[in-house]
């Protein structure tokens, strides 16, 4: 076999040298072939035999070394020297230039000296032939002109911030030789461009941020900060580094919003309160996306939203007061009718600020809490001595009644019970309501003034959702009672017509209720007509052949009795309350009666006796005439029979005004205030057998809040009750520390 002739270093090298020499000829735009496959091939293979040769005639390690020298020539001599002669944007030309020229200067080496790649530097575990180049261009170039080249960036950006044109491709180019000088690393971008530019963007909007402050207004100055962080996202998507974006922003954010939000927020003819008032939804949903950005930047906003709320709220609380008080001043009946319109005030301006929260806050949590608060503040304050527990009781009985005020779809009917419901969630008496609702929806049971029971099972699921299962279940027994109380009469009817002998000698009807859903009423022995107890007889025989263990509570003051008034000029049907019927009757047997004889007779209370005479002797229909004729009834007046009355209506409905129902309410609820507490204390008690004063308190009044705010002494007064009922006991050394008794 021939052997393979040995190639000297420097004849070798200077034949690599010719290449090299064209490769830079090349690059530096002279009128040079490209490299022809042959002249590649000879290359490689010049240097592929100068490494394969036997020592001492193996020239790796040399041959390595003049690779890095090529570079370290070529940089010195051609590439400084044309960047050092060059400046601002010129000079970031001819970087990106010789920049591109050294990237394919590095491909086509490293294709030549590829063996070395391959065998000798992997062996060696020495730097490859492609970081050898970079490391070259780093150390001789970018050092030298780093501080040039960032300051030009810097420059070039901040005219465009001032709207000049500029060469973004340029810019990023610039900028992709500070990330791919790192090699995978970002530290050269960051260290060497990045701090300095942030810094420099600090500095020009801090500039711009103290004139605007100054000469606009707050939605003007929010309207240039939201254009100045879009052209700076845009700018990162032209030509920075994705990794810049949250730093830029954060920064311009910080010099633009962060610095001056206390001055921008309560600016005083255009700031956050005065957006609110002129309504300006577009600037507060601005407002809400610029300060969302900046830490802490929505408390300040939200605490002006719910101060705003409250202020409005109160104002509909004052307004609905004065109103109320000029009715009274004028004398007008229309106390009732205010009340309904505060409401319907109250349920559009929640209307208005949850659209607020929704659209502008973006149901941003924070906005939500606020305007909760709000509205717990001024649905809490009542209006003209009602509570709005009631108010709100009185507004859905006017909805769900016949003839009532509100004349609403059944559409409207429902979206106006959904943001009842809503409102309750902000009254803290939630069982005054319950109970004052629970009181009106018996009345409209009882008399059948519901105009519709899908509109009444509806509010109730609203409630049940809303406070929970025990909340609606007496109301929810009484609906279903009246469904069984129809179908108990269906029997009765039967019942009289099976039974010939068992004849009312009226027609009858009955509910029969359960005394644990309805609210409690008085029930008086009231001294019946003759034919009334024959009625009362008759359906207790019926209703003891369906049961014998069940007990008949008879409530006369909710029945009612249709009576023929028969007057000189015609017979009237008169439509009255059981007791109204009662007392007429006493006139079949009497011409003339008196005060006390009425009320001796009827064995009612003398409230009861003044309310049901007015009724029949000085309201609208005067059926009996009293001695003397004035318009208040005192215990001396006489009454008679007035037979000369006539109307032209042959049936006409005589209205008994209900007793101070709000006194009763209150009444009740307190007591049942007071079980609950009761109750209460002895589960917490029960579970934690010794507890301290405060602790159970506080744990108390958690349990109840969904409910109502207890007060603090009725919780104390409670706890001392409970010692004297032996349930607690104070600890003998520790009088704040109780025990349960089991």
């Amino acid at each position: 076999m021939n052997q393979r002739e040995i190639i000297d270093f420097h004849e070798g090298w200077k034949f690599m040298q010719n290449g090299i020499t064209k490769l830079k000829s090349i690059l530096e735009g002279a009128a040079e072939t490209h490299f022809t496959s042959e002249e590649h091939i000879m290359l490689y293979t010049t240097i592929y035999n100068m490494c394969t040769q036997k020592p001492p005639h193996d020239y790796s390690q040399q041959l390595y070394d003049k690779y890095k020298e090529s570079f370290h020539e070529y940089i010195t001599s051609s590439v400084l020297p044309s960047l050092k002669e060059r400046h601002d944007e010129f000079m970031l030309r001819e970087l990106v230039r010789r920049w591109q020229n050294h990237q394919v200067m590095a491909r086509w080496l490293s294709r030549f000296f590829f063996y070395l790649d391959r065998y000798f530097i992997s062996r060696r575990s020495l730097p490859p032939l492609m970081e050898v180049g970079l490391t070259c261009f780093r150390e001789l170039v970018y050092q030298e002109v780093k501080v040039k080249v960032r300051d030009a960036v810097i420059s070039l950006i901040d005219r465009e911030r001032e709207g000049e044109q500029i060469d973004r491709a340029l810019l990023k180019n610039v900028l992709d030789i500070f990330v791919e000088i790192g090699n995978g690393l970002m530290d050269f971008y960051e260290k060497d461009f990045e701090d300095a530019m942030l810094k420099d963007t600090g500095a020009y909007y801090s500039r711009k941020a103290s004139n605007w402050i100054v000469d606009d207004s707050c939605p003007d100055y929010m309207l240039k900060a939201e254009n100045c962080l879009r052209r700076e996202k845009e700018r990162v998507s032209h030509y920075l580094h994705s990794s810049s974006e949250t730093k830029l922003l954060e920064k311009v954010q910080h010099e633009l919003l962060f610095v001056y939000a206390t001055q921008l927020l309560e600016k005083e003819q255009s700031g956050c309160h005065a957006l609110l008032m002129d309504e300006k939804v577009e600037d507060l949903s601005r407002m809400y996306r610029l300060f969302s950005k900046i830490s802490g930047g929505l408390e300040p906003v939200s605490n002006t939203f719910k101060q705003h709320v409250t202020a409005e709220g109160s104002a509909l609380v004052k307004q609905a007061e004065d109103a109320v008080s000029q009715k009274k001043t004028d004398k007008k009946d229309v106390v009732g009718v205010q009340e309904q319109v505060f409401v319907r005030k109250v349920i559009d301006l929640h209307d208005k600020f949850m659209a607020y929260v929704n659209n502008c806050f973006l149901n941003h949590t924070l906005f939500h809490k606020a305007l909760k608060d709000a509205f717990e503040v001024f649905c809490n304050k009542g209006v003209a001595g009602s509570s709005n527990a009631e108010l709100l009781a009185t507004f859905c009985d006017n909805i769900l009644k016949k003839g009532g005020s509100e004349k609403l779809s059944d559409e409207a009917i429902e979206e106006t019970l959904e943001k009842v419901v809503k409102l309750l969630a902000y009254i803290g008496d939630k069982d005054l309501f319950a109970e004052f609702y629970r009181k009106k929806l018996a009345r409209r049971l009882l008399f059948n003034k519901s105009a519709n029971d899908d509109h009444e099972r509806s509010i109730l699921t609203k409630l049940k959702q809303q406070c929970g299962g025990q909340f609606t279940s007496k109301m929810e027994g009484m609906v279903t009672d009246l469904t069984l109380a129809r179908e108990n009469q269906t029997h009765f009817e039967e019942y009289l017509n099976n039974n010939p002998t068992a004849n009312p000698g009226i027609d009858l009807t009955v509910t029969v209720l359960t005394t644990g859903f309805w609210p409690s009423y008085k029930s008086f022995d009231l001294n019946l007509p003759v034919e009334m107890v024959k009625c009362i007889e008759v359906f207790k025989e019926f209703y003891e052949t369906k049961t014998k263990h069940r007990k008949l509570t008879w409530i006369y003051s909710f029945g009612t009795c249709n009576v023929n008034g028969k007057f000189e000029s015609k017979t009237i049907e008169l439509v009255v309350t059981t007791h109204q019927a009662a007392a007429l009757l006493l006139f079949n047997t009497s011409n003339r009666l008196s005060y006390q004889e009425i009320m001796a007779q009827l064995n009612l209370s003398d409230e009861d006796v003044v309310r049901l005479l007015h009724s029949l002797s000085c309201a609208k229909y005067k059926i009996l005439n009293k001695e003397p004729s004035t318009k208040v009834i005192s215990p001396n007046d006489v009454f008679e029979f007035n037979g000369k009355f006539t109307d032209k209506m042959r049936h006409i409905k005589i209205h008994l005004p209900p007793g101070d129902e709000k006194k009763k309410v209150i009444e009740d609820v307190d007591k049942d205030r007071r079980y609950a507490i009761d109750a209460s204390i002895i589960r917490i008690m029960k579970s934690r057998k010794v507890l301290g004063y405060q602790q159970l308190v506080s744990e108390c009044v958690e349990q109840l809040s969904r409910m109502f705010k207890p007060d603090v002494k009725a919780i104390k007064k409670r706890i001392e009750d409970l010692i004297t009922r032996d349930y607690l006991e104070r600890d003998k050394d520790n009088a704040n520390l109780f025990k349960y008794l089991a």
